[in-house]
């Protein structure tokens, strides 16, 4: 078991707290696509609108993620009903990224601080008949930056999902690659002939032109990975075309994409059969909690990486039919998608406090995206509950000064780790709590875990 200890003037308790004797049993806007605080973002100054994945009926987060200190990951795609051959298509890079990663562990090269893993996801537009996700990974094992970044999109009136390069029509391909090389040459750090091999209309062009968006005004941007079509010193090169020149080039199905960027019709079709949508607790704390740590066994039960669908709602009942109250430090992904679950755990008297964007390894980024990952979760959760939080967690509990100075948060780490996420046994992660408890603990666990869920009523 690892321990983490609080700072010492962070023993908030007080606020956390629940009697040892529950534990115990006893009963749009727009967004930058380079954004400087984003790990991992492409470079270039087009805009990508924003969606708001609240108003996706049916949502999921697909989230997974281990602490383990040699091989640490976390990674998260949408599930979005109707698109199962798209979610099924991210599944499966997902996985496969994973197993590369884990191999390299194994083989020594993700060892100690250096190794980490993270896969983020951005929706690019969700109107209409049309879906688009991007997934951003940053692999620490790998040569180079060690970004990749692909973009998936599904069609909804053809029932299929479709890669980037499906934007473009067929007849139009040689015009359109044509145009990227000649954007592409000259450039710094890149070479003719290396940039003619790289779009070669070949088995290898869909993985290389694998990032492909339009941007608020109805222009296409291509990106391209660091290394795919130049020195690898000179990092990504991002090529926009104006809405002019590009919509001649565009497929039946890339209009239409383009249209519902520029124009979102404000609702999602996919032809998904209509699902009821899950329920969302309505308890309500009477007050704040009054218990005093000083005259009763306390503890503090913590809950990161949520809200998760339907965990996170199974989560808060169980606390409330055991008049507990817990802190739900959350990833930002997850509450722009589930707002009305953050709400929830506030309503009901629980803390909400902030666990980043995406789940990165703080002390690995700069000043400015660590401010970016904490202040743009600390907004989404004012926007959800109404008030701002005052607490951080930070992933896989890797603090530095940097970080410290980014913030004006106050971190908070544990004491007891549950390891509920090597575990997906209940009854073993209860025990690792109720067999190892001391007065005052700091327990961590993982809202987004089924079994570690199931774990608490005990």
């Amino acid at each position: 078991m690892r321990t983490r200890l609080l700072f010492p003037s962070l023993l908030l308790l007080g606020s956390l707290s629940l009697t040892a004797a529950c534990s115990s049993g006893s009963s749009g806007t727009s967004d930058t696509a380079t954004d400087g605080g984003r790990p991992g973002s492409s470079s270039g100054t087009a805009s990508v609108r924003a969606v708001d994945p609240s108003k996706i009926k049916g949502l999921e987060i697909v989230n997974n993620s281990s602490e383990d200190t040699s091989c640490p990951f976390a990674t998260s795609y949408p599930d979005v009903p109707g698109a199962e051959a798209m979610t099924a298509a991210m599944k499966k890079d997902v996985e496969q990224r994973l197993t590369t990663f884990r191999s390299a562990c194994d083989d020594g090269g993700g060892a100690g601080e250096a190794g980490e893993l993270n896969i983020s996801h951005q929706f690019l537009v969700a109107s209409g008949d049309v879906l688009g996700v991007r997934l951003t990974s940053q692999d620490h094992t790998a040569a180079g930056s060690g970004v990749g970044v692909r973009t998936y999109w599904y069609d909804g009136k053809a029932g299929a999902y479709r890669p980037a390069l499906a934007l473009v029509d067929d007849e139009s391909r040689n015009t359109f690659l044509a145009a990227l090389g000649n954007q592409l040459k000259g450039r710094d750090g890149t070479d003719a002939d290396e940039v003619d091999k790289a779009l070669a209309d070949g088995t290898n062009l869909t993985d290389t032109l694998d990032d492909i968006a339009f941007t608020t005004d109805g222009g296409l941007r291509v990106t391209f990975d660091r290394g795919e079509v130049g020195a690898p010193a000179a990092g990504s090169y991002v090529v926009t075309f104006s809405r002019a020149t590009v919509t001649p080039w565009l497929s039946g199905f890339g209009k239409r994409v383009q249209q519902q960027t520029v124009r979102p019709s404000g609702s999602l079709d996919l032809g998904a059969a209509a699902t009821p949508a899950p329920a969302v607790p309505t308890h309500t704390a009477s007050g704040d909690d009054d218990t005093d740590c000083e005259k009763v066994k306390c503890i503090a039960l913590t809950f990161d990486d949520g809200p998760a669908v339907p965990e996170t709602a199974t989560l808060l009942t169980y606390l409330t039919q055991n008049n507990a109250r817990a802190t739900f430090f959350t990833v930002g992904q997850n509450v722009a998608a589930h707002p009305d679950l953050v709400r929830a755990e506030a309503r009901a008297g629980n803390e909400v406090g902030n666990h980043s964007w995406s789940h990165p390894d703080l002390t690995k980024l700069t000043a400015g995206q660590v401010a970016y990952q904490l202040n743009r979760t600390s907004a989404a959760i004012k926007d959800a509950t109404g008030k701002a939080p005052t607490l951080f967690r930070p992933p896989y509990g890797a603090v530095n000064s940097t970080v410290r100075r980014a913030t004006g948060l106050s971190p908070v780490l544990w004491t007891l780790d549950t390891e509920d996420w090597k575990y997906p046994d209940a009854a073993k992660v209860a025990q690792s709590v109720v067999g190892k408890v001391k007065r005052n603990d700091v327990v961590l666990m993982h809202d987004i875990h089924p079994t570690s869920v199931a774990a608490v009523p005990e």
